[in-house]
């Protein structure tokens, strides 16, 4: 069953939320976006993953238990006719259902699902909070702010960006600690976070510019109990 007015009368019978309902249909886009990115020009399938994105997170509001969510939506969707297609993929963005993320259309749900709420708060802090206001650039900076949209788990973004194999998801030095090779060689480093650009600061607290990264190998120090990745990078002349 691929019938958006069918999926968007079940979103609107179980979920009464507005924000709920706004986060089904910024899933719903960001599908059938990258629908069109992975089968350009098919109807069909834009339809299919635009189905899974809107229905998602049907079940939440009334069952929003680890124990419940999305399991009785899976007992739900497959009372009303949804394929197995469908019902797999919306069972593979909870990563506790034990359900694995085998298809793109798996991939890009769980991609999407964080990404589009943390996009959507990004939004609301604009003069117009205007979708179009917001551009790459700024979604980056704010990822690395803690302090906002604190709900959004910034692993989970990553994650999804990496499985679908897109830039944000480049988790090379993701131990998040810089060791140099050349005038900062020894660098002791100390915790920086997460992503790549964590490096490149650490890197210039060492004067040096990064050139390239591998992360070679990684060790604990039994002393200090901190894991060091090596860097690879040039000295500034």
């Amino acid at each position: 069953m691929n019938d958006r007015e069918q999926a968007w009368g079940l979103l609107t019978e179980f979920t009464q939320s507005e924000s709920l309902r706004k986060h089904g249909m910024a899933v719903e886009a960001c599908m059938r976006a990258y629908a069109r990115k992975f089968h350009p020009g098919s109807a069909p399938e834009e339809e299919l993953w635009g189905i899974v994105g809107l229905l998602h997170d049907f079940d939440y509001e009334k069952y929003p238990s680890l124990d419940d969510h999305p399991y009785k939506g899976n007992e739900i969707l497959k009372e009303r006719g949804y394929s197995d297609e469908i019902r797999r993929a919306i069972m593979s963005h909870a990563e506790y259902s034990g359900v694995s993320r085998d298809s793109r259309m798996e991939k890009a749900l769980f991609a999407c699902d964080e990404l589009a709420g943390f996009i959507t708060a990004c939004a609301l802090v604009k003069p117009g909070k205007s979708l179009a206001e917001v551009d790459a650039k700024s979604v980056r900076r704010k990822m690395k702010d803690k302090a906002f949209a604190r709900g959004v788990k910034r692993e989970d973004v990553i994650n999804g960006a990496a499985e679908l194999g897109a830039a944000g998801g480049d988790r090379r030095g993701s131990r998040g600690y810089g060791r140099c090779r050349t005038r900062c060689r020894g660098f002791p480093g100390r915790r920086l976070g997460t992503d790549l650009g964590n490096l490149r600061t650490a890197a210039r607290k060492c004067r040096c510019q990064m050139d390239s990264l591998r992360q070679s190998r990684s060790w604990l120090l039994p002393s200090s109990k901190t894991f060091l990745v090596e860097a690879q990078c040039r000295r500034i002349s």
